[in-house]
């Protein structure tokens, strides 16, 4: 072999040894965890959105429990006049669904995507090669860190699209157009984002929990069944995914019952601060059992709809590593 053809074979194995330490393209990475966390938002609400109907029919005073929202809604149903009661039962329980499955993409994918780009801005490698950090090199205080991080950017796509399914889910009739239509026109475009301050108080101490919860009893799982890095288990996946769902819940659900009496809140009379309207549940609903109206159905939800969640996210980035999709 000729000093040239040496040459150019050893300049080819530099360029590949660049291309595979070189940084990944942060555009590339930065899709993959908006589409992941897309997929996994709509797995969310397809699998969990019952269930956070009766919540909040609960929340707003509309029922006594899980078991009344539920008959409450089958008599809507029963007394539906159009349609099959097949049909009238999965509008009646899915009443609402149009605003989270077209917030669902944006929600999500910001969530995910915020929690990527916390775990870049908490870690502490200095390997630009490494990409969006693993789990396992960050410690517990990163990632709630990260976690927290992910609910800014989030509350600007979640408090409007909370917004219109609060009002839809509490209201007799409509669609996610007419009750956009009808929030700004009582109260003009910021009244759309009515509750953002309490979503935030709800969504940073929750995204923490909730992201920390999941990477930490994940990681726990896959070392007590012998999963390696980078492995999917789906077992181990929905597991950690339906914990992370519940611990959250059951921290930051008083939160969550003051954002949903107070994004539900309308006309003369109603109180429109979140001091207000953490008085007036306490003083109007038993004190502090007033806060936990419609737990049980969060609960039985989150299990479901986050391991479903959790299951779509890691499926989707699996997908994207096994076919070298946005490499």
């Amino acid at each position: 072999m000729s000093d040239t053809s040496l040459t150019e074979t050893t300049l080819l194995e530099e360029e590949k040894n660049i291309a595979r330490t070189s940084p990944p393209n942060a555009l590339k990475e930065n899709v993959k965890s908006l589409i992941a966390g897309g997929v996994g938002g709509v797995c969310a609400v397809l699998t969990g959105h019952p269930f956070d109907l009766i919540k909040v029919r609960c929340q707003n005073g509309q029922a006594k429990g899980t078991m009344d929202a539920v008959s409450i809604i089958v008599r809507e149903a029963k007394a539906a006049t159009s349609g099959s009661l097949a049909s009238n039962y999965l509008k009646g329980f899915y009443k609402g669904v149009i605003p989270p499955l077209l917030g669902v993409t944006p929600i999500f994918a910001v969530s995910f995507w915020g929690y990527d780009l916390g775990k870049k801005l908490v870690s502490t490698s200095n390997d630009s090669s490494s990409g969006i950090p693993g789990s396992a090199s960050l410690s517990i205080t990163q990632m709630a860190t990260a976690g927290f991080i992910s609910a800014i950017p989030t509350t600007l796509v979640t408090a409007p699209t909370e917004r219109v399914k609060v009002v839809l889910q509490t209201s007799k009739g409509g669609s996610f157009v007419s009750a956009a239509k009808s929030i700004v026109r009582d109260g003009g475009i910021a009244s759309l984002f009515k509750g953002s301050l309490a979503t935030l108080a709800r969504d940073g101490p929750g995204s923490a929990l909730y992201f920390a919860s999941y990477e930490v009893t994940k990681n726990y799982l896959n070392k007590e069944t012998g999963v390696t890095d980078g492995e999917v288990n789906i077992g181990n996946v929905c597991l950690a995914g339906g914990i992370a769902g519940m611990s959250m819940w059951l921290v930051v659900f008083p939160i969550d019952t003051i954002k949903t009496t107070l994004q539900a809140a309308s006309g003369p009379g109603k109180a429109q601060s979140m001091v207000g309207v953490t008085r007036e549940i306490y003083l109007k609903r038993g004190g502090i059992k007033g806060f936990f109206p419609g737990l049980g159905p969060a609960l039985l939800r989150s299990f479901p709809a986050n391991a479903a969640t959790f299951l779509g996210v890691e499926m989707t980035h699996s997908l994207f590593k096994k076919y070298n999709v946005l490499n």
